[in-house]
């Protein structure tokens, strides 16, 4: 991995090459979800292989707070913006004029941010694994703050804290970093907001699951937006299916 000073801030990235025979002189920008890093979200599940594979340069973060970037410990170094801006940032330092940003759950709410805040840089927004969650909620509910910060997994009962605390675990995380992390990154864009995002997007969210709220119904707030469903997938299985990649890389094609 390389890095790069974002306002002073570590930020951990990888930059890969297509491999495709015929490279499409594209970009996409990858934003992973809360608790995990570049290489969980993105190269486990294939997605930077997919994206190499069909012809785009992938350049993939760790977001501050999570693997290798630097680890923060105040709620008010995480909101959105700021880490939309890391992104931007990291564009910058690349001297990537434009770009698709893909983002997943966190990294979603993240991308939506930065398509409000920088319209001209991105030439698609794909949004996976967040609905209208980031309308009329404000991302995962603040006891996964206390489930990082909890003696142990033993100790919690609760289903969604339980899942995130073993995901965290699973990762290697930085508890504390991410407790601040669930504090400070809770901010919403209100439905006038959303309808000013100017670039075309996808909207994909699995239809069991129950973090992210509903694909269409965010789409439907967004001007020319798409959704897609990806069936029979729950927020922590969506992100890798196989339809999933297929509807991002269709969407891509069609633009």
């Amino acid at each position: 991995m390389q890095s790069f000073s974002s306002d002073g801030v570590s930020i951990a990235y990888v930059d890969l090459a297509p491999t495709a025979e015929m490279p499409l002189n594209e970009t996409i920008m990858l934003v992973h979800g809360f608790a995990s890093n570049h290489a969980v979200n993105w190269v486990n599940t294939q997605w930077t292989k997919t994206l190499t594979h069909a012809g785009y340069r992938v350049v993939a973060l760790d977001n501050r707070g999570h693997g290798k970037s630097e680890k923060l410990y105040e709620p008010a170094a995480y909101s959105s913006e700021l880490m939309a801006e890391d992104v931007r940032r990291l564009m910058d330092h690349l001297d990537i004029p434009r770009a698709a940003v893909m983002g997943y759950s966190m990294g979603a709410r993240i991308s939506a941010h930065l398509a409000l805040a920088h319209p001209r840089r991105l030439n698609a927004l794909l949004l996976g694994g967040l609905g209208i969650h980031l309308v009329e909620g404000v991302g995962l509910p603040l006891g996964i703050a206390d489930a990082m910060e909890a003696p142990s997994l033993d100790t919690l009962s609760d289903p969604m804290q339980r899942m995130f605390r073993a995901f965290a675990e699973q990762t290697g995380s930085d508890l504390a970093a991410l407790a601040a992390c669930i504090r400070g990154s809770r901010q919403t864009l209100s439905a006038e907001q959303v309808g000013r995002i100017a670039v075309p997007t996808l909207v994909s969210v699995g239809t069991t699951d129950a973090v992210s709220g509903s694909g269409p119904a965010l789409a439907k707030l967004i001007p020319g937006a798409q959704s897609f469903a990806i069936e029979g997938r729950d927020h922590n299985l969506a992100v890798g299916d196989k339809t999933h990649k297929q509807a991002v890389v269709a969407f891509l094609a069609g633009l």
